[in-house]
């Protein structure tokens, strides 16, 4: 499993193409669009960003997956957002604000079969873990 500072460091480089080209670079990731999800840290109050891969969008809204490849500690972004859902989402060359929340049981019963089908990796990345990977819906 890369460390941390590999995480950080493929993130900022992939951040920097991707703004640099108007998000015309590096916009898609395994299948699935790319986005930048700027969270308030939980810690230091400043803007937080993070680039993800969102594998189901509907209705206006964007899914994304706590997944941090299978890792037993919950991604930072992911521990932003429980402290403070107001978040903000980049993608497809345009910023909206939106508000983020974990899918509860019955949610994610609906939706991980619609992620894990086309996207098999989420799948790998539950079976990799004890801890239930959290799905979250950002919604405008």
């Amino acid at each position: 499993m890369p460390s941390d500072f590999m995480f950080k460091a493929i993130s900022g480089l992939h951040r920097a193409l991707f703004k640099a080209s108007g998000g015309k670079l590096l916009n898609k990731g395994a299948g699935m669009p790319v986005l930048v999800l700027t969270t308030t840290g939980r810690k230091s109050g400043q803007p937080r960003s993070t680039m993800l891969t969102s594998p189901l969008q509907f209705d206006g809204k964007v899914v994304v997956v706590a997944s941090r490849g299978g890792d037993d500690r919950n991604p930072d972004w992911f521990l932003n957002l429980q402290a403070d859902p107001k978040v903000e989402v980049e993608m497809d060359g345009s910023k909206r604000a939106m508000t983020a929340h974990v899918a509860d049981v019955t949610e994610k019963a609906d939706l991980w079969p619609k992620i894990i089908g086309p996207h098999a990796n989420y799948a790998g990345y539950q079976k990799k873990t004890d801890r239930d990977i959290p799905v979250v819906v950002l919604a405008p």
